[in-house]
């Protein structure tokens, strides 16, 4: 059985604080705000995972009211939603994202990405896609204010 579930995330983008796309940091002049460490393609694809199996969204599992949270390293929220699908007997086939930034460009930075996601979900390289995009200027995202990610993610029993 295949299931497939889409995950979406947004964050500001602050000066002095780091950019984190997929547990790589990312220079830029500025960083993501978050409660965690403010990585939403981590955070779009661990709401991908659940949403495939029914489980709900990230929010319900990592709330951003919760002081545990606090800065933490969003791999632990990608680690923990596999488990959770493990347990039923699922687990992760494929993943495709978008990740929406008006700069810095992040071409040279994809193949690490990729390989940090597949590590993290402990499949092959050759199942993650990541593509990167603008938004021409337009928006708070081309104005440089915040980011934004997509995921869909399949799953298989």
């Amino acid at each position: 059985m295949i299931k497939v579930g889409m995950g979406y995330d947004v964050h500001q983008l602050s000066p002095g604080k780091p950019l984190l796309i997929g547990g790589v940091k990312v220079i830029s002049s500025k960083g993501s705000v978050g409660h965690s460490d403010g990585d939403a393609l981590f955070h779009a694809i661990t709401d991908a995972i659940l949403g495939a199996v029914g489980l709900g969204d990230i929010g319900l599992f990592f709330p951003s009211d919760d002081e545990t949270w606090r800065g933490a390293d969003s791999k632990i929220f990608l680690i923990e939603a596999v488990k959770m699908i493990s347990e039923k007997g699922y687990i992760v086939n494929n993943v495709d994202s978008t990740v929406i930034l008006q700069s810095p460009k992040l071409q040279k930075y994809i193949p690490k990405i990729r390989k940090s996601v597949a590590r993290t979900l402990l499949i092959d390289e050759t199942n993650i896609n990541i593509k990167a995009t603008t938004t021409d200027k337009l928006g708070v995202i081309g104005e440089g204010l915040g980011w934004a990610c997509m995921a869909v993610v399949s799953v298989k029993k």
